[in-house]
């Protein structure tokens, strides 16, 4: 078992240390405002790349939402989904285009059960990454807002509004 795997399994251990590096960057978010973004990207990214990459195998999408997919990055999906498993989640919980893997899906959902500050995010619709911040630091798209930002062609959606749509569609059980 890789470094890596072996921290990835302990979800709750990681959301704490999340929490500690957010609190700390929104604290600091002042002092790097006045550095300048660019300037101190620069110095982090190559710390955020190396320690992401050994972790959550990072495809450094700018993007992050560790937090929110039960500390397992969705971009290691086969198909970069960023809300849910495909259709082609095999019955043992593995992965359709990689049947050796397990669905990265399966993996973010049962670490979430983990979780308890970020856990319930999992149920969160997520927008598309949005391909401009690739190669970013996703700490200072954070700091900046632009990792809200959606694409101008995705229109958000009202996640009441889209249940309700779910459920008119397939009505419970009378």
């Amino acid at each position: 078992m890789s470094l890596g795997s072996w921290l990835r399994d302990r979800p709750h251990f990681i959301e704490r240390v999340y929490l500690l590096v957010e609190k700390v960057a929104k604290g600091l978010d002042p002092v790097i405002s006045k550095l300048g973004y660019k300037r101190v990207e620069k110095v982090i990214k190559p710390f955020e790349d190396a320690g992401k990459k050994l972790v959550f195998d990072c495809r450094t999408c700018g993007q992050c939402i560790l937090h929110s997919t039960g500390m397992t990055c969705p971009m290691t999906c086969p198909k970069n989904l960023r809300n849910g498993p495909c259709g082609g989640t095999r019955a043992n919980g593995h992965c359709e285009v990689k049947p050796e893997m397990k669905c990265v899906w399966v993996e973010a959902y049962e670490r979430s059960l983990k979780m308890p500050v970020y856990g319930e995010e999992m149920t969160r619709i997520q927008p598309p990454v949005n391909k401009e911040l690739y190669d970013r630091s996703a700490w200072i798209t954070l700091l900046t807002g632009e990792d809200k930002v959606t694409p101008a062609c995705w229109e958000q959606i009202d996640q009441l509004t889209l249940l309700q749509d779910i459920q008119s569609i397939w009505p419970q059980d009378q």
